[in-house]
């Protein structure tokens, strides 16, 4: 089948979106549409002005036999704020205080649009990082970690608080709880995150950094390296946090669980973007 230049455009785009970070031969489109490399690369360039234009992404081309078009995902800089914009209006919208100061988030982590976009944004703020895996723990961090890996081609490392014998062998260590002071366990399978990996940590939210920190300790126990540490929601006034070098899209402060208030503010996201960018 002979297929318009229109067509080819529309497959491509396709294709390159739904296959984000991954090296495609340029002999896999030339196959597809029996065409010669001269009409497959002019496609492409007409594909790369539209993606750069419009702030979708860039494509990068590697030379020799082994190379291809890389599509990378990139948002621009006000589409970023557009995103954050968005989602500090839904946090903000309902009742969303529960005891002991936590936000309620189920509805926003199941959100598939919403979790799509800030996929985006945290992909984008961490680009230029080699990233092997993004670990997020059980169980609300789930669809955060499967959406910004998504966009990063990347695979989902769960931590989770028990040992399960479907995980296999597992490596586990012990933290103190920043929440409740007590210590508690977690766990993750040997399988599911190589020796040596570079990985960026996501969660929803972040309050005085005890589970973080016990993923940072997990971490070194498979000689990973963290390049980045990515959370929705900070809660802004808490003292001798743990650590500090991290991103987070908002940030809630004078959280007043009796008059069920709460100030929401923007994180240091976009400031990120705009330092690494």
């Amino acid at each position: 089948m002979k297929y318009k230049r229109s067509e080819r455009l529309v497959f491509m785009t396709q294709y390159l979106a739904t296959h984000p970070n991954r090296l495609i031969p340029l002999t896999f489109f030339v196959d597809q549409f029996n065409q010669a490399k001269s009409s497959i690369s002019e496609d492409i360039r007409i594909i790369k002005h539209v993606f750069e234009e419009d702030g979708i992404g860039t494509i990068r081309t590697t030379a020799g036999a082994g190379g291809g078009i890389t599509f990378h995902p990139e948002i621009s800089r006000a589409r970023a704020a557009d995103i954050v914009t968005s989602f500090k209006e839904v946090l903000e919208k309902s009742d969303r205080l529960l005891p002991g100061g936590y936000l309620y988030m189920s509805d926003i982590m199941g959100n598939p649009s919403l979790m799509d976009s800030i996929g985006e944004l945290i992909a984008t703020m961490y680009k230029n990082e080699q990233i092997d895996a993004v670990v997020t723990i059980a169980t609300k961090g789930i669809s955060l970690a499967n959406a910004v890996a998504r966009k990063l081609n990347a695979p989902v490392a769960i931590i989770r608080k028990d040992n399960k014998v479907t995980e296999g062998s597992t490596v586990s260590v012990n933290y103190v709880s920043g929440s409740t002071r007590k210590i508690e366990t977690m766990v993750l399978s040997k399988r599911t995150l190589q020796e040596g990996s570079s990985v960026l940590v996501v969660d929803d939210f972040l309050r005085a950094g005890g589970s973080i920190s016990g993923v940072m300790n997990l971490m070194e126990e498979f000689n990973a390296r963290v390049v980045g540490v990515s959370v929705l929601v900070e809660a802004k006034e808490v003292a001798n946090r743990r650590f500090r070098d991290y991103t987070s899209l908002l940030k809630v402060s004078k959280i007043d669980e009796y008059n069920q208030s709460f100030v929401v503010e923007e994180g240091n996201c976009l400031e990120y973007i705009d330092n690494n960018n």
